[in-house]
């Protein structure tokens, strides 16, 4: 089964400084029939303008991942945790038991532009944590580069589910093959470019569902960059 989830059917918001994108329900955004993909439950594209935030706010009881595409985002947690999130790094926060956080455009001027995503935890109430690494030079471009996943292999980032995630940056004409255990969801989120998955054209903030596919099969007819999810049922 593939399911496409079309950049205008998603969710928006915008409240100035700050305008955003839900694949999922979200905040003052529900929609029954999107309320997440397995333990997959948000995925929010944000565009914070400069000077922009989220003051001081809580979670508990959720595997939250920031990626940022461009700009940076300044972070301090009820952890102690302090520092800037620049293009390219990612943030991981497993807020358990609960943390309290706020994020700000670190710039007056620049805008913010990143993708957050929540999972739902395989643990509840366990302590919360903390992580935060770069990706540049890390990753290859027109290969899978797994920066998540449950058991924090090849030197991904360990988080409280059975999820790995993957980006990829591919140049046009290049192509790139997935195989999905039996009864593994996935989910490909397009960040920018133009895709062909599967023989379904998907254009710059398109998703698309996975269930019951044995092999994803990805072709850029643009230059791309993307997110890959694969998941536990």
């Amino acid at each position: 089964m593939i399911k496409i989830r079309k950049s205008e059917a998603r969710g928006a918001a915008d409240h100035g400084w700050l305008k955003a994108k839900h694949t999922f329900s979200f905040a003052g955004y529900q929609d029954p029939a999107h309320m997440g993909f397995g333990p997959l439950r948000v995925i929010n594209e944000d565009r914070i303008a400069g000077g922009g935030g989220f003051p001081t706010h809580p979670h508990d009881n959720m595997e939250i991942v920031t990626y940022v595409m461009s700009g940076a985002l300044e972070h301090k947690d009820s952890m102690g945790n302090r520092g800037v999130i620049k293009a390219g790094d990612i943030q991981y926060m497993s807020a358990g038991t609960g943390v309290r956080h706020s994020e700000f455009n670190a710039s007056a001027t620049e805008e913010t532009h990143l993708y957050q995503i929540w999972l739902l935890p395989n643990e509840r109430g366990a302590p919360p944590r903390y992580a935060q690494k770069s990706l540049v030079g890390e990753t290859r471009s027109n290969e899978l580069n797994l920066f998540v996943s449950g058991d924090g292999r090849e030197g991904s980032t360990e988080i409280r589910q059975d999820a790995d995630l993957y980006t990829s940056t591919l140049d046009a004409g290049k192509e790139i093959v997935h195989r999905f255990e039996k009864g593994r969801l996935g989910w490909l989120q397009l960040a920018r470019g133009v895709l062909d998955v599967n023989g379904e054209r998907l254009e710059a903030g398109d998703g698309v569902a996975l269930a019951e596919e044995d092999l994803l099969a990805v072709k850029a007819l643009e230059s791309a960059e993307f997110l890959l999810f694969d998941m536990a049922a």
